[in-house]
């Protein structure tokens, strides 16, 4: 069994997102450069993507990164497709990953404040 919630009322009660520090931005390089400590590596057959922090490389899409600390299962169904559609509904673009324990939201800094209240609201009718 894939350990983690997989119920998706519960997933969007308690998605409980946190901001953290700083602005990052994503870059693309064949290896991780020196001095770079990313978030977030990816290898695509393009090349490497990193999620790095804004001045330790140059990068485009300069976003705030929102953990959702729900500790959802990677066989869970519908919760990202719910966060995004409210998001999308509100024009905020938002890049979205899963890692094994958690999801992370990459948003532009100025709709940072906007993202978490949508993911306010979104918990909040849920848990009623």
């Amino acid at each position: 069994m894939i350990p983690g919630e997989s119920d998706l009322t519960t997933l969007l009660a308690s998605l409980d997102p946190v901001l953290h520090d700083g602005v990052y931005v994503f870059v693309t390089a064949g290896e991780t450069p020196p001095g770079v400590t990313p978030v977030l590596t990816f290898t695509e057959p393009e090349g490497l993507t990193l999620v790095v922090p804004e001045g330790q490389a140059e990068g485009v899409f300069p976003c705030r990164w929102i953990t959702l600390r729900v500790y959802s299962s990677l066989a869970a169904v519908g919760m990202l497709a719910a966060v995004a559609a409210a998001l999308a509904a509100e024009g905020i673009p938002s890049n979205v990953v899963s890692a094994y324990f958690h999801d992370h939201l990459f948003v532009p800094p100025d709709r940072a404040g906007d993202t978490l209240r949508v993911l306010g609201q979104l918990a909040n009718v849920q848990a009623r």
